[in-house]
């Protein structure tokens, strides 16, 4: 066994899919220029990679646990590392959106599998160390993301973000075939739901495009509700089938029986869909309006990963001693305050210390105080067998989130014929996300217990 080279290839391997989450927004008005996308078609780029992310990570998961995690690792790495070769040659954006899907596919596999590895090679204190190293190097990755990234949108141009995964993909390719043991669950684990997974994609995929489609002035109204319907028909065909497959299912239904579980993933959605209109807008906002390189349009967001950093293990202590319920409603509802703050920014001649930095100084301070204790609260929601499931779950609701968020965000990608208009725009999206977050907090207020908190045996 090779401890130091399996952590390297995961976190490696982990990091591809965290940074090409964030490292995209920054190179949105570079991207758009080139490929000459119309603006409703923008928020694609970004809902091609997390439609397959949020829609297939559980199926990735249980894939690994019965043909092998490090197999289905490679897999994904495989995926992940042809499809970004393929963004950076995709002359028109259709060829992009393939691409970027194909990447969301890799990265589903990559992402559970990643650390279902580090569970089965580390046991006691060396896990849990393992595991906070990959969750840290994670949350680096996606901070450090837009900075290089918008460093390099601006140097050699947008293409070069997807060529900085080839070698990455090849270190973590060379060292988990090297030195990663293979690891599977029993040959009689409970059969794929493959089905289930199908029904989710097919339905996210038509409620997704159909926000889209919205958002287009003369978009016809009847296509429209027509794949609305439909999504919202197969979303209730696959409802019906999980509760049927009972403990066989990919998302067990007995599950959502706890009211701190379904209200933490109710926070979950509202909190992270808030976050991720603001990680595509705001940079977007600052390179358009604001004039701002790319680099410095990734650098204004770096107050949310550093207040992650910084407060989490603070906050976990506290959601230990007093429970999640406090610093869940406490954090979102400054992550409210900080949005609605976003809507005083006034003309174009903006000052980023008084109308930008503030609140999301706010934003990032309101995230630092839930993400550990949400993460504590959802692994103590459900049976300790079901823990992993739950973490899973809870991950792609995060996912799903800002694929609704972005898709949304269309209609103020619209609104560019002007710096007027698309301030306006802007400025509803803001308040819009406030009351989301207002929603997160009220989620964990009213379904968390004043004692949700963790025994120390289940952390």
């Amino acid at each position: 066994m090779h401890p130091r080279a399996t952590l390297a290839a995961t976190i490696l391997g982990s990091s591809l899919a965290f940074i090409d989450g964030s490292v995209v927004n920054v190179a949105l008005p570079a991207l758009a220029q080139s490929l000459k996308v119309d603006p409703t078609d923008l928020p694609w780029t970004i809902n091609a990679y997390l439609l397959p992310l949020g829609a297939l990570t559980l199926l990735g998961g249980a894939l690994g646990d019965h043909f092998g995690r490090r197999r289905l690792f490679h897999c994904g790495l495989s995926a992940f590392t042809l499809a970004s070769a393929a963004c950076a040659a995709a002359p028109t954006l259709a060829w992009l959106l393939a691409a970027r899907a194909l990447q969301g596919v890799g990265a589903a596999l990559l992402l559970p599998n990643s650390l279902a590895i580090l569970g089965g090679a580390f046991g006691g204190e060396a896990r849990g160390r393992a595991i906070g190293s990959w969750a840290a190097a994670g949350a680096l990755a996606g901070a450090l993301g837009p900075i290089v990234g918008g460093w390099f949108v601006d140097t050699a141009g947008w293409r070069t973000i997807f060529l900085l995964n080839l070698p990455l993909a090849a270190i973590a390719g060379y060292l988990s075939w090297n030195y990663v043991e293979e690891r599977k669950e029993s040959q009689r684990a409970a059969p794929l739901d493959t089905a289930g997974a199908a029904l989710a994609t097919l339905a996210l995929g038509l409620l997704t495009w159909s926000l889209t489609k919205a958002s287009e002035p003369h978009a016809g109204q009847a296509e429209i509700w027509s794949a609305a319907l439909l999504g919202c028909a197969l979303l209730a065909a696959f409802l019906r089938l999980e509760g049927k497959l009972g403990d066989r299912a990919l998302i067990p239904m007995a599950m959502f029986a706890a009211p701190a579980f379904v209200g933490l993933n109710l926070l979950t959605f509202f909190l992270y869909g808030s976050l991720g209109g603001l990680l595509v807008l705001l940079p977007f906002f600052l390179i358009r309006i604001g004039g701002w390189l790319a680099i410095a349009a990734g650098g204004a967001l770096l107050p949310v990963p550093m207040a992650i950093g910084f407060g989490s293990r603070l906050m976990g202590r506290v959601a230990a001693r007093h429970g999640a319920r406090m610093p869940l409603t406490l954090g979102a509802g400054l992550v409210g305050i900080g949005l609605a703050l976003y809507g005083r920014i006034g003309t174009p001649g903006f000052s980023y210390w008084l109308e930008v930095f503030p609140p999301t100084v706010l934003v990032a301070c309101g995230m630092g105080a839930c993400v550990a204790p949400l993460t504590t609260a959802i692994m103590t929601s459900v049976d300790p067998d079901r823990v992993g499931l739950a973490s899973g779950f809870n991950s792609a609701v995060a996912r799903v989130a800002g694929l609704v968020a972005t898709a949304l965000l269309g209609f103020v990608f619209a609104r560019q014929e002007s710096a007027a208009s698309f301030m306006s725009g802007f400025r509803a999206a803001a308040l819009i996300g406030a009351a989301s977050a207002a929603l997160a907090a009220g989620s964990a207020f009213w379904f968390l217990g004043r004692q949700t908190h963790a025994p120390t045996t289940h952390v």
